[in-house]
């Protein structure tokens, strides 16, 4: 399961965001570091795709994905110093697969803003600012040790500090980490250094009410700089539609001309910047499921997700797409149409498919089968 981190300015609302995210209760105040300890839910992601599957299998229950959220503490400027809950702040984000940056684009002068104005594109800065330093002091004290490895001229030292080499002089241009891989000799580096500026993000632009659900022009241009995407949502109009039955919210979200949820808006960009597919499970008279992977997932390691066994004894792979087997209207009809193929263990996994895995069982011992 992915875990997502929603940060941001004070009173930028995040937590507002996080509420209509998860239909969970957070705590939300005018003032800063309303947020000590990240509020966390675990939340299903609908997927009206695998609904129609079910219908067609006559397959229940249906499971949705699931992906963590985490509502983390509001930055401040001089977070990478420790000012503010700077220092548990970057702890927490460092946790999370993906970011979800929060700025302000609402007017309300009852909720102060720190530095006493409205300007996207200048939150966003200072939050990236404050990750880079922080990006960069981690690099510097590694880079230290790197060097004194790479001495021995050991082929993973020297590819090491080769590569925070250049990520030092990339944070020091105030470019993210995101996008120098790592070196093919020293594959773990990435991981061990934790860069948060390596992860993707996702900027989310908090609107008033009634307003167009279009991120401000400046901060598409800004994020589109540094390789990201930004998207529009009013936080405080969502979560007042969480507290509401879902069959209720969402005629209301018609009235207002929403295409689609927040939960779809939000999650659906993160799980893209994510680089995830997701593939269903379903059978008559037993549970639909879905199942989120990376792209460029093979068959063999996507059984591993409704079980190891298929795994380890994998055969082959029926496949259909989604659309093509609601199209058909069952299994059978989707076979007789040559909609429905066998696939062995190196298919590539696509968005949408509906996958049945045939595998050899492992072998019971003796000893096992007696007790």
């Amino acid at each position: 399961m992915k875990r997502i981190g929603i940060v941001g300015l004070p009173n930028a609302g995040k937590s507002s965001l996080f509420r209509a995210l998860s239909r969970q209760a957070a705590e939300v105040a005018p003032y800063p570091f309303t947020t000590v300890e990240p509020n966390v839910a675990v939340v299903p992601i609908p997927d009206p795709r695998l609904d129609q599957v079910a219908r067609v299998l006559n397959a229940s229950p249906v499971v949705y994905e699931t992906i963590e959220l985490r509502d983390i503490a509001g930055l401040v400027r001089g977070a990478h110093r420790g000012e503010g809950l700077g220092n548990r702040f970057l702890a927490q984000i460092r946790e999370v697969d993906a970011v979800v940056v929060v700025v302000r684009a609402f007017s309300a002068p009852d909720v102060p803003h720190p530095d006493g104005r409205v300007d996207p594109v200048a939150d966003a800065e200072l939050l990236e600012t404050e990750l880079l330093f922080a990006d960069l002091e981690r690099v510097e004290e590694r880079l230290e040790r790197a060097r004194r490895r790479a001495r021995s001229l050991e082929r993973a030292a020297v590819a090491e500090r080769d590569w925070l080499e250049a990520l030092k002089a990339r944070l020091e241009r105030g470019q993210p980490a995101r996008g120098l891989e790592p070196p093919e000799d020293a594959p773990q580096a990435a991981r061990e250094l934790g860069a948060i500026t390596a992860k993707p993000f996702l900027y989310v632009a908090n609107v008033d009410e009634g307003s167009a659900l279009e991120p401000p022009a400046e901060l598409v241009a800004h994020v589109a700089r540094r390789g990201a995407h930004a998207i529009a949502v009013s936080a405080r109009l969502e979560a007042e539609l969480a507290e509401l039955e879902p069959a209720e919210a969402e005629a209301m979200r018609r009235d207002l001309g929403f295409s689609e949820g927040v939960l779809e808006r939000v999650v659906g960009a993160a799980f893209r910047l994510l680089g995830l597919v997701v593939f269903f499970t379903a059978h008559e008279g037993a549970e639909a499921r879905a199942h989120a992977v990376p792209a460029g997932t093979v068959a063999r390691r996507a059984a591993r997700e409704v079980h190891s066994d298929m795994e380890r004894g994998f055969v082959a792979a029926e496949v259909v797409a989604w659309n093509d087997l609601v199209a058909a209207g069952s299994l059978q009809a989707a076979r007789e149409r040559a909609l429905l193929r066998t696939e062995g263990r190196d298919y590539l996994v696509r968005d949408g498919d509906v996958l049945r895995f045939r595998f050899t069982p492992p072998r019971v011992s003796a000893g096992r089968a007696a007790g």
